[in-house]
């Protein structure tokens, strides 16, 4: 089993015929992730990054974002794989979505902003509109909404809605943005259908949000 003292055994005998092997190092981080056991995880998937750092780099810069939520390290790791790859990307995301997320969570918003408006461009110029993550579409809202850019805002997350009509977390701010705009019965409306959704299970579907709540993600 991934979290069984077995798990940990069995990987220290292929460690110790060899050492270099970045997969096992981080076969023995990631179950230490999923139970929020980050202190001792982190030096294991070091190891990882230091025997083969194209593969494992980027992933451990998204363990920083999203489990670890140490920021200012996520965004050095991920700057340091575009300069070295390219924005290239983990977990169905660019780097520089990430990069993004950790910009929202250090209040810089108008940098968040920039780089999802970024991302979404190359999307939509690569493969066209229907290609764009509703998650991504989630998170520009918010960087406009953390701006006050009510109206900007409501703008992006129907578009995240029209992908994902069940968004409860996109509904929840949208709801809030109307509130601000003084459309108080809508928005008690949405907040209703997204209290729903959530209780049903609609909320931000990356694989990982199972282990870690994402920066935004409402707890109803």
């Amino acid at each position: 089993m991934l979290f069984s003292k077995e798990w940990q055994d069995n990987i220290d005998i292929g460690l110790k015929k060899d050492s270099t092997i970045a997969y096992l190092w981080q076969q023995k981080a990631m179950p230490l992730f999923k139970q929020r056991k980050y202190e001792l995880g982190i030096p294991f998937i070091d190891k990882a990054v230091y025997y083969d750092e194209q593969t494992y780099l980027p992933y451990r810069a998204f363990i920083m974002c999203i489990f670890v939520k140490n920021y200012s390290k996520a965004i050095d790791d991920f700057k340091e794989c575009i300069k070295k790859y390219g924005n290239q990307y983990e977990m169905d995301h660019t780097y520089n979505f990430y990069i993004a997320l950790c910009y929202l969570q250090l209040n810089q918003f108008n940098k968040a902003e920039e780089l999802l408006f970024d991302d979404i461009k190359a999307t939509i110029s690569k493969n066209g509109e229907e290609w764009v993550n509703p998650v991504t579409l989630f998170y520009y809202g918010i960087a406009k909404y953390e701006q006050q850019k009510w109206k900007e805002a409501i703008v992006e997350f129907d578009k995240a809605l029209q992908l994902y009509p069940r968004f409860s977390d996109t509904k929840f701010y949208k709801a809030i943005c109307l509130k601000h705009l003084n459309d108080n019965i809508k928005a008690n409306l949405l907040l209703a259908e997204g209290k729903k959704d959530a209780e049903e299970g609609y909320t931000i579907g990356e694989s990982n949000a199972i282990y870690e709540k994402y920066p935004y993600q409402i707890i109803w």
